[in-house]
């Protein structure tokens, strides 16, 4: 046992020291070395060190990043959870009205008045439909102090046919009117010269009647992707009782392509009038007075955008053709507007210069004046210039304005001027001083303009605007008929969902007018003053009440200051007007 032990010693000492020698390098001995202790370690904070956030490392020595790749093992797993459908959020909407394609409308009132009118629409199919419309404005007169036939009847009917495609639009429109007026304005100095009893039998012996007749046929196409981008056409014959006759017809293209890396607009137009008179005023003429005028216009244009301004750069070149005088004219007139946004939409400043040459006709008159002596000369306008600048914008989110300067040079521009007249029995209908001619002259006009516009509420809307026009005519005494001021304004207001109301004004101020009494005879020429007439306002008012969806009943009260004011010298107006009346929507 002993001898296993001493065994078991001797082999561990010789472990340890094999341990010691392999430790060793080669010829190293191990030494001997002295420490001495002065005094315990005690550390301090000063000795530690502060570890970097961001260690420093040996790029060389870094290992390059491995390539890992894997891929994904699937396989079915069976599951039977079933989700429940989703249901989207209710949003409260305001019901909309129903939408009806027809309507028909009746009215009737005091002085005898009649209006009336109805528009039905059908769809052939997807694509193509047929529209009717009907209209009907009448009055028996009865105007204060007036002695002759003083009613008149605006009757019309129209017929269309569209066609809506992807490609284009297209529709043609067959119209007809008949409008019937009397030459009721006679001068308050007529009778000068005159017993009662003559009188009397001169003014039974007038007919005063006026007939005038309209006959037309017009189209509008659109397309959609093309150069041609739309064009329009109409024809209009129009006549009149005393054998006065006008055909005009036009075509207006349009055409939009790219030239020189600019997206180039050019509207065109040939523009056609021819007419004639039977007679002129004085009845001196032995063949009819005959016009007639071919225009050719076209008018290329660009738009420029650059910072905040907004250009539309073009001219306008046109050659007028008189046929019946040989006098043929070439006009150039710019067309140029700009916009500049000052303070974003709150203010934005534009200014403009545009010309064009203005086809005046015998059917346009009638629309503006239908008192005028079939009689009249016809000659194009030539504006050359309209240069404006204003101001238009925001004064908050519901309340906009406009304000704006213009200069104005027309050439040949018509005016409205009553006829000088006579007492002879022999004299034609519109000759005792009942009729205005048309004068043309060169007139210059100064002109500002302001308009403002507001919606108060959803239920309350109100607008106004001003014009001031300060004319200088060439060679006419005064810009005849033409108002130095005008203002207009409206107020419309839907108390709830069954009753709205609304109201309007009209300012006009003075005019001058001129005609002279051929009766009275002078030693010495008179010099003829100018008559002025009279600035008016006339005030109307409306309130409705909606039934249903289809009923609607109105009440519409015109002249409500009773004023029996001249629009035009001679001719008052009817004074206090109530028209009750209903209209009815529906489909077939």
């Amino acid at each position: 046992m002993k001898k296993i032990v001493l065994r078991y010693s001797t082999f561990v000492v010789l472990l340890c020291v094999s341990q010691l020698a392999l430790a060793q390098k080669k010829q190293e001995k191990i030494r001997t070395e002295e420490v001495n202790v002065v005094k315990s370690y005690s550390p301090t904070i000063s000795d530690a060190f502060k570890i970097k956030e961001t260690p420093a490392l040996n790029v060389e020595g870094t290992s390059p990043k491995e390539t890992v790749k894997y891929s994904i093992f699937s396989f079915p797993v069976a599951s039977t959870f079933t989700p429940n459908k989703g249901r989207a959020e209710e949003v409260d909407q305001e019901e909309l009205g129903r939408f009806y394609k027809s309507y028909a409308t009746f009215g009737g009132g005091n002085y005898g008045t009649l209006n009336a009118e109805l528009f039905a629409t059908q769809d052939l199919n997807s694509e193509e439909y047929v529209a009717g419309m009907f209209r009907h404005l009448s009055s028996q007169g009865g105007i204060k102090g007036v002695d002759l036939e003083n009613s008149f009847y605006d009757t019309s009917l129209d017929v269309t046919y569209g066609t809506e495609a992807k490609e284009l639009s297209w529709n043609i429109n067959l119209g007809y009117q008949n409008q019937i007026y009397h030459w009721y304005g006679l001068p308050t100095n007529f009778t000068n010269l005159l017993v009662p009893s003559a009188y009397d039998v001169l003014v039974w012996g007038i007919e005063p009647k006026q007939s005038y007749n309209t006959i037309t046929l017009d189209s509008k196409i659109e397309f959609n992707e093309s150069i041609l981008q739309a064009s329009s056409f109409k024809f209009a014959h129009f006549s009149d009782a005393f054998g006065s006759s006008e055909n005009r017809f036009y075509a207006k293209p349009s055409f939009q392509f790219t030239a020189l890396g600019k997206e180039i607009k050019l509207n065109a137009i040939v523009d056609y009038l021819g007419g004639h008179f039977d007679h002129n005023y004085n009845r001196t003429n032995t063949e009819p007075s005959k016009y007639g005028f071919t225009n050719f216009g076209i008018s290329p244009s660009y738009e420029l955008e650059k910072d905040n301004w907004s250009m539309h750069l073009g001219l306008g070149l046109y050659y007028s053709l008189d046929t019946q005088h040989s006098n043929n004219q070439l006009f150039l007139y710019p067309q140029l507007t700009a916009s500049h946004k000052v303070v974003g939409d709150l203010m934005i400043f534009y200014a403009g210069a545009e010309g064009g040459l203005d086809q005046n006709s015998y059917l346009d008159f009638v629309n503006e004046n239908p008192f005028l002596s079939p009689t009249l000369q016809i000659a194009p306008t030539n504006k050359k210039y309209d240069v404006y600048a204003g101001l238009k914008g925001k004064l908050a989110d519901n309340i906009s304005y406009n304000i704006r300067g213009s200069f104005v040079d027309e050439n040949n521009k018509a005016m409205f001027k009553s006829n000088d007249f006579s007492s002879d029995v022999n004299n034609q209908p519109y000759a005792f001083g009942n009729s205005l001619s048309i004068v043309y002259d060169n007139v210059k006009t100064v002109r500002f303009f302001g308009e403002l516009k507001a919606d108060i509420s959803e239920a309350i809307s109100f607008g106004a605007n001003s014009t001031l026009s300060i004319y200088n005519t060439a060679n006419q005494p005064e810009a005849w008929n033409l108002p130095a001021l005008q203002f207009n304004a409206n107020l419309d207001y839907s108390l709830n969902s069954k009753w709205y109301a609304g109201a309007d004004v009209f300012f006009v101020g003075t005019r001058k007018d001129l005609q002279a009494n051929n009766d009275r005879v002078y030693i010495v020429a008179p010099t003829y003053i100018p008559t002025t007439l009279e600035s008016y306002i006339d005030l109307n008012a409306h309130v409705g009440y909606k039934h249903s969806e289809r009923l609607t009943g109105f009440l519409k009260a015109n002249n409500i200051l009773n004023q029996a004011y001249q629009k035009w010298m001679n001719y008052p107006v009817q004074g206090f007007q109530v028209v009750l009346g209903a209209n009815y929507k529906f489909d077939f």
